[in-house]
């Protein structure tokens, strides 16, 4: 039984205390490659979904489209493979620094119609309000 009881505990503590009842049973994860920092996706985690990473070192994911556990790579075979799991100062949003095994993370597809490395692919020009692919 945990005898947490105040955020500064929660703050201090070695103890992996995940918050998903602050924000209905979900976290936010942001999916970072190992080697190179790139930021591939954010998703969300469920305690099973974040409980199956921890116990098989592969990340899994809850969809909130299918409403179910989601294992990225599953269909596709680009499996993230987990490095280091990173939890905030109050326990309610993770970082998974992984390793891809094959491809990209991303659904969508490049001009080579192979997925593409990660779902952060266009970025905002400033000048003029529009996007930027940042891959060709």
């Amino acid at each position: 039984m945990n005898t947490i009881t105040t955020l500064a505990e929660l703050e201090e503590t070695s103890a992996l205390i995940p918050q998903f009842h602050k924000k209905g049973g979900l976290l936010p994860v942001v999916v970072q490659e190992f080697a190179t920092g790139q930021i591939l996706m954010v998703a969300w985690v469920n305690q099973d979904a974040f409980n199956y990473t921890i116990e098989n070192k592969v990340a899994a994911f809850f969809s909130t489209s299918r409403n179910s556990l989601w294992i990225k790579g599953e269909s596709s075979g680009n499996y993230l493979i987990i490095k280091e799991v990173l939890i905030d100062c109050d326990q309610d949003s993770v970082i998974y620094k992984v390793t891809l095994t094959k491809g990209g993370v991303c659904h969508t597809l490049n001009q080579y119609k192979q997925n593409r490395h990660s779902c952060f692919y266009r970025k905002l020009n400033f000048d003029s309000k529009e996007l930027e692919f940042l891959e060709k």
